[in-house]
């Protein structure tokens, strides 16, 4: 698997000086579970996840992907200087409608600082940018972030993210209701 491409994409690889994007690697599937296991606050996941989970969703799930005309998910590895320092991609994606809701998760280490956090998030969304106009040829990525993480919304409407909606105490988390928000960035505000 960490030799795969998706058969959906024409370019499977993308730089950006020191920084690359690549077909999900197997290699990197323990540190993914650590970050996710980790940061679960932010993400959908109400269990901490074990190797066996872990091993069974990429067999199961993430290998079946990449041989996919229109798989539901496309993700990648996020490398810096060929360390795998997060992952993400698009995910929830409507083929029919050309659209794909941004996942992104950075590796413990590097989310205190936070000059580094918004270098690292804007050069990811630059990627899916890229993926999803140029390759795929969508029309709009959207994002679902819990509105306890202000920095992170603040990176989101930097990278030219508009605010498209907040569902209330949409999400039940350590005891309290918390909003989730909804940004989107459409193909024509990148000519903006």
């Amino acid at each position: 698997m960490d030799n795969s491409s998706y058969a959906c994409l024409t370019k499977q690889v993308y730089n950006f000086d020191d920084y690359t994007i690549l077909p999900l690697r197997l290699i990197d599937k323990q540190d993914i579970m650590n970050w996710r296991n980790a940061q679960m606050d932010v993400l959908r996941q109400n269990r901490v996840l074990t190797i066996e989970d872990q091993s069974k969703y990429f067999t199961n799930v993430i290998a079946p992907l990449f041989t996919q005309e229109f798989p539901q998910q496309i993700l990648f590895s996020f490398l810096y200087k060929n360390v795998c320092i997060g992952y993400g991609g698009l995910v929830h994606i409507t083929w029919a409608d050309k659209r794909g809701e941004i996942s992104f998760l950075l590796d413990n280490n590097r989310l205190s600082d936070n000059e580094q956090y918004r270098k690292e998030f804007s050069i990811f969304l630059d990627f899916m940018k890229k993926v999803a106009f140029d390759d795929l040829k969508f029309n709009r990525l959207f994002t679902e972030t819990y509105d306890i993480r202000p920095f992170h919304i603040g990176v989101l409407e930097n990278n030219g993210f508009l605010l498209e909606g907040r569902m209330k105490q949409h999400i039940f988390m350590n005891g309290n209701f918390c909003d989730s928000l909804i940004h989107g960035f459409l193909k024509e505000y990148r000519n903006v």
